[in-house]
């Protein structure tokens, strides 16, 4: 069992905390608009698995802190790669998904589309509008851990009076910049699915860049590829 990092450093814009601008599939996917089917899949079919929602369930007694079983995810882009441990043990159900959407090379080309200075930055989305997602939706993990630096969470869409609708995570997903325990309720059930072991700084470089419209990077940075590497 690992306990989440929990760094004195600079998520994701939740509706329910910053507003509509905040999040849809998770702390940052567009909240009021269904998954849409993936646009983005990488066209090299030959060594990729299917695409599909995962057979794990909810952990009906999970876990007082987040675990992993030492399985690795390594975000590569062209600032530099993000390491990330899954917490394989405590969400079950996410941790399956985005291995499946990684094995799948569904992330490969895919953009970090939203970017909040302070709050998080959010990817996973093919369509790069944060409206987009697998075109299947998955059950809610209990929310373990929290909100703090270099959290991975799921993002999801909230629906009306901004509230979170439940078992509607798809594929986008956000990393936390700064303590968020205050600021981010566990009610928004943002699933915690990881932590970022290295390359906090190229998240943080991704946080620098100038920032357009709907938190949206004005040059986005992608996904050039998502390894999973197992114990």
């Amino acid at each position: 069992m690992i306990r989440t990092v929990r760094s004195p450093l600079p998520i994701l814009a939740l509706v329910a905390v910053l507003g509509a601008s905040a999040c849809s599939t998770g702390v940052g996917s567009n909240p009021t608009t269904p998954a849409a089917e993936p646009s983005a899949v990488a066209s090299d079919t030959s060594s990729q698995r299917p695409l599909g929602p995962p057979e794990a369930t909810p952990l009906a007694q999970p876990p007082v802190e987040p675990a992993s079983d030492g399985t690795t995810a390594t975000i590569s882009t062209e600032l530099g790669d993000i390491v990330i441990q899954l917490y394989t043990d405590s969400a079950p159900v996410a941790t399956e998904n985005f291995i499946n959407l990684a094995e799948a090379r569904y992330y490969d080309g895919v953009v970090f589309h939203r970017v909040i200075p302070g709050f998080v930055v959010q990817g996973g989305d093919p369509d790069g509008t944060g409206a987009g997602g697998p075109g299947y939706t998955i059950q809610d993990d209990p929310v373990v851990g929290d909100y703090v630096r270099g959290s991975l969470a799921m993002a999801r869409p909230a629906g009306a009076g901004g509230q979170p609708v439940p078992d509607s995570q798809g594929s986008q997903f956000f990393i936390i910049l700064d303590d968020l325990t205050e600021r981010l309720p566990k009610e928004g059930l943002y699933t915690i699915f990881g932590e970022v072991t290295e390359g906090m700084d190229v998240v943080d470089a991704m946080a620098a860049a100038n920032i357009g419209p709907g938190d949206r990077p004005t040059e986005p940075v992608a996904m050039d590829s998502v390894t999973i590497s197992r114990p």
